[in-house]
């Protein structure tokens, strides 16, 4: 191992190196200061030029930070990634078709670091099929100058199968906390703990280098070694970085690192509007120990209300980057989380969602079409991506789709329990159309898995292939406030429910008592149901 400046590793990334970065969303685990020091490179001799630009989850402070370092013009040939939504300008650089872009799952991307380093012919998955990522819809390729085929269609005993080809990689840059003198890397201070040894041994059986950017050195033998994540041996060079933040947000949070735990008080609530009505009728699918997920956008706010509501306890949170219990982080530090129960590597935790893990799952969605297939990952212009949605849906026995109704200056009120909408959005959600599939309703169907989509005046499920209005807000006309705001004519439930006037206020609901309910249900359900005995 090898001791450099950023500006010294920034000197190894030549022109054509296709670049592996590890990290996630806001600044959680991303080798900033070696970044940052490529960006000067190229703007001070005009090189790096032409990279290749991988990461599994997307990252960046969705302004200039992160990916989005790599905005300048020629110095970014293809991005491959789950999501661009942390960074802007390369989303504007992929709708303009002036670079390469490929959105594939971030449970895949994960996944295929391990079969990468084990020398595989690729990942072979059913996530993705009737999708957006499926070869038959156009493989993840963003636009017109993306060609490449990335993923084949298989027939494995009758049954179609999707395999995801082996990326190649000529640099990894990675990110830990501590290194010894032998390089060998712990991530004690880090907010997440990523596909980082994964991505380590893939970049060294494609032949390539490995540069970890870390906080701090030890000296040979401190670090204990059980808290080593990244062996030395796979290490070529470290950037020591002293101002290393554990994310953009945040200086350091021992919580986050899971060196303590902290009072849920501390959980800062959701302020009152759409977002928190949306959060806590979701919320009310939870059920006594059911394993959940919470993904991104509105379904974070889903944890505020879990803790204001005092039942974190009586369910089990999860997310993609591995965090198992206590309750995932909202805001610009989403994606780790506070009194968890372990953290385990980001692929193991797609394992355990690709197998079925999953009582629940709760995504948020941007356009939903008559027979209940979802588009988050491409609208208004905007190429977000998929994140883990794909490997979710496609595996949790039950999905929560959250969201506003409409979008684009939507305004509500609430009094005595009722809900008023002051100014309807400018755009539909409920649309003739979706532009990309995430979710294929069909496919949901046929697999046998089911879907509520919950907003802030109405909840619809899917039902035989088509969606039926199941509850309305009070206060809210159907035909006014729902039917005439839908491009299509949804089925309409002949028991046809209000939702439960708690939800618009802006005290308690008291869930906790709700969940008691639930569990006393469910135990005299179990003793009226006694295996029997012969006689």
């Amino acid at each position: 191992m090898k001791l450099l400046s950023a500006a010294e590793a920034a000197q190894l990334v030549n022109s054509g190196t296709r670049l592996l970065v590890s990290g996630s969303g806001g600044g959680h685990g991303v080798p900033e200061a070696v970044l940052e020091a490529i960006e000067h490179r190229f703007l001070s001799e005009s090189a790096p030029r032409d990279l290749t630009l991988i990461h599994v989850v997307g990252i960046g402070d969705r302004q200039l930070k992160g990916a989005a370092r790599f905005r300048h013009p020629g110095m970014l040939k293809k991005s491959i990634t789950s999501a661009l939504i942390d960074s802007p300008p390369l989303m504007t650089l992929a709708m303009e078709n002036k670079i390469e872009s490929y959105i594939l799952p971030q449970g895949v991307m994960a996944q295929m670091m391990r079969d990468i380093a084990g020398g595989r012919p690729g990942l072979i998955t059913k996530t993705g099929l009737n999708t957006f990522i499926d070869p038959r819809n156009g493989g993840g390729r963003q636009n017109a100058s993306s060609k490449d085929e990335l993923i084949e269609l298989m027939t494995i005993d009758g049954e179609e199968w999707l395999r995801f080809k082996p990326l190649k990689f000529d640099v990894a840059i990675l990110r830990g906390t501590t290194a010894d003198e032998d390089g060998n890397i712990s991530m004690e201070q880090e907010a997440i703990p990523g596909e980082f040894l994964s991505m380590a041994q893939a970049t060294r059986r494609n032949g390539g280098i490995v540069i970890v950017q870390v906080k701090r050195m030890a000296r040979r033998g401190v670090l204990s070694p059980r808290a080593v994540k990244i062996p030395g041996i796979l290490v070529d060079f470290v950037v020591v970085d002293p101002e290393q933040r554990q994310t953009y947000a945040t200086d350091y949070n021992p919580s986050y690192a899971g060196e303590l735990r902290v009072p849920l008080e501390s959980v800062k609530p959701l302020p009152f509007g759409p977002r928190k009505i949306v959060a806590r009728r979701a919320a009310m699918e939870f059920t006594p120990g059911a394993i959940c997920n919470l993904g991104a956008g509105i379904s974070t706010g889903i944890a505020a209300v879990a803790a204001e509501e005092d039942i974190v306890e009586t369910i089990v949170l999860t997310n993609e980057q591995g965090f198992v219990g206590g309750a995932p982080l909202t805001g610009p530090d989403s994606g780790t989380a506070q009194n968890y129960d372990c953290v385990v590597d980001q692929p193991y935790q797609f394992d355990f969602y690709d197998g079925g893990g999953l009582d629940l799952a709760f995504l948020s969605f941007a356009e939903v079409d008559r027979y209940g297939s979802v588009n988050i990952t491409r609208f208004a212009d905007k190429i977000v991506g998929v994140g883990g949605f794909i490997n979710i849906t496609q595996n949790a026995r039950h999905v929560v789709f959250s969201g506003t109704f409409t979008a684009g200056g939507l305004d509500v009120a609430c009094a005595d329990g009722m809900l008023k909408i002051v100014k309807e959005g400018a755009h539909r959600k409920f649309v003739e159309a979706i532009e990309y599939i995430s979710y294929s309703g069909p496919f949901a169907v046929k697999e046998g898995r089911t879907a509520l989509f919950v907003t802030e005046r109405a909840v619809l499920r899917a039902v035989n292939g088509a969606l039926e209005v199941i509850e309305i807000a009070p206060g809210i006309d159907l035909e006014k406030d729902v039917l005439r705001h839908m491009a299509f004519t949804p089925r309409v439930a002949a028991d046809l429910k209000l939702m439960d006037k708690r939800i618009f206020s802006p005290g308690l609901m008291n869930l906790r008592a709700d969940m008691n309910v639930k569990a006393n249900a469910r135990a005299k359900a179990s003793q009226r149901s006694p295996l029997r005995q012969v006689n």
